[in-house]
């Protein structure tokens, strides 16, 4: 699918992955709508980029309804879609005192990161099924975002490896879904990034996770998912696939 020209809906596009990817997809000429909380920085991003900013919960079922609706309606159609929307918790099993873990944590890691990733990716797909297909069939592509901790998880990471392992789960069987519909569905599992919540780490802390990176031994760039999601949308062949964007790193227990 060609870029120019593409109505592209990015969650979570106010900061870190989401941003670079809804810079890169202007840059190329997608018309970009920026879905985030009303507290974050999309509006300033979307003037800078000539995009749409949309205020949205992805856990609120009639909020992200009315913003995709929103965000189709002012692009003219809704081609992509990329889920950057999430959060990062931490916590073990069982904690001090082998106290257990508090479950509402859990919870709300999986109602953000799976359960707000499939209700962005079930509402934008009914739109992209009324898209006339390109040449190729294509009426639409979804990009979601896991992590390498699907895999790896690390020590107080159940909630979250959970969440990032269930996206994984479900990219291919909702690339089998809206197949016939000329729907492409691939997830994204990056390793360390120098995301917002990385960059709030001392130097030396950042320095010493880049360097358990293989290589190339720094912290991933979000440019560089952006990057891969660009490729994505523009590879037809991309369907139903989890790609690792790591530097060859596996998470360690701690």
């Amino acid at each position: 699918m060609d870029l120019q020209g593409a109505g592209a809906i990015v969650t979570g596009g106010s900061s870190g992955l989401g941003e670079a990817t809804v810079r890169a997809f202007a840059a190329k000429g997608a018309k970009v709508a920026i879905l985030d909380l009303a507290k974050s920085n999309g509006a300033a991003i979307a003037k800078e980029v000539n995009g749409t900013f949309i205020e949205a919960d992805v856990t609120n079922s009639d909020q992200l309804f009315a913003a995709i609706d929103k965000a189709t309606q002012t692009l003219g159609a809704a081609h992509i879609l990329v889920n950057c929307a999430g959060i990062a918790t931490a916590g073990k099993t069982l904690g001090k005192g082998e106290a257990p873990l508090d479950l509402e944590p859990f919870r709300r890691t999986i109602e953000i990161n799976l359960i707000g990733t499939f209700n962005a990716i079930r509402l934008a797909a009914a739109k992209m099924a009324k898209n006339a297909p390109n040449a190729g069939g294509e009426r639409g592509v979804i990009i979601n975002t896991a992590s390498v901790a699907a895999f790896e998880g690390q020590i107080g990471q159940a909630a979250y490896s959970a969440s990032k392992g269930g996206v994984v789960g479900i990219t291919l069987p909702i690339a089998r879904d809206l197949a016939s519909y000329g729907i492409r569905v691939c997830t994204i599992a990056p390793g360390i990034f120098e995301t917002p919540m990385l960059m709030g780490l001392p130097e030396a802390a950042r320095q010493s996770l880049g360097a358990q990176v293989p290589f190339p031994s720094r912290l991933g760039r979000p440019a560089e998912y952006a990057q891969l999601a660009c490729h994505i949308v523009e590879n037809a062949m991309l369907n139903g696939e989890t790609i690792r964007l790591d530097g060859a790193i596996r998470m360690q227990p701690r």
